[in-house]
């Protein structure tokens, strides 16, 4: 990992989470400071909760995110929420096209990308997910799958600054499955060539590539440690605080 790239352990809390879970973030606000420097820490819970989890988290090494948007400003959307409305609630960031969005709700590349486009135009970074299935690994297409979700889901304009990817085999999320460290490094390495030949080498330097697939304590500082890794997007082992710090370890 280059230097000049900070890590970022975000936690995808998805559709998990009630007012009284904002213990769980107390406890992370609480131990947040022995990474000062060392990484980024963020947790993304639902949207019911940003608002409050941004209050109470403001002023602490912890970033508030969330887990979806629309990609229009305002409007007859029923049920949907604008970037601009999670600014306000105060999240910084936005995870735009995660496997699950893709799958269940059949988010397309060109749909991830307006989405992009929407946190940025909110002054929000944007967390973009992209990943194969198991069929497709087992088909040997990952790299294909992985290249066309890039190219058509990263907006023109990607910089380190407003974007993040995601590095998430489908086949991981949930399951206890984890690729190989060499598999790992491979689309890691894959995913920031692609960037370099669209962007330039200084944005393909710059901008992180966060791995996400049953991370977990046990297997953070393996996964890491790999070159082109620069942290983590957590599921379901972000609900708790000695989970989620559990992982953060892996940079002290």
């Amino acid at each position: 990992m280059a230097s000049a790239r900070r890590p970022l352990v975000a936690g995808n809390w998805k559709m998990n989470g009630l007012k009284g879970s904002i213990g769980e973030l107390e406890k992370m606000m609480a131990g947040a400071g022995a990474f000062t420097g060392k990484v980024e820490l963020m947790i993304c819970p639902p949207t019911t909760l940003v608002a409050q989890f941004a209050e109470k988290a403001k002023g602490s090494p912890i970033a508030i995110g969330a887990q979806n948007c629309h990609a229009e400003t305002a409007g007859a959307f029923t049920g949907d929420i604008s970037a601009e409305m999670l600014k306000d609630a105060g999240a910084t960031a936005i995870i735009v096209g995660h496997s699950e969005r893709r799958t269940y709700h059949k988010e397309t590349d060109a749909e991830v990308r307006a989405k992009a486009q929407a946190a940025w135009r909110a002054g929000l970074v944007a967390i973009v997910c992209v990943g194969e299935t198991k069929d497709e690994r087992v088909g040997g297409k990952t790299l294909d799958v992985i290249g066309t979700q890039v190219a058509g889901s990263l907006p023109d304009g990607t910089t380190p600054e407003n974007l993040v990817i995601a590095y998430e085999p489908v086949w991981a999320i949930g399951t206890g499955l984890t690729p190989t460290i060499a598999d790992v490094a491979e689309v890691h390495s894959f995913i920031r060539a692609q960037v370099a030949k669209r962007f330039g080498q200084a944005v393909a330097d710059g901008v992180r590539i966060q791995y996400g697939g049953s991370v977990k304590p046990s297997n953070a500082k393996e996964l890491m440690s790999v070159a082109d890794v620069d942290g983590a997007l957590v599921g379901g082992a972000s609900l708790k605080a000695d989970d989620f710090f559990g992982i953060a370890n892996a940079y002290k």
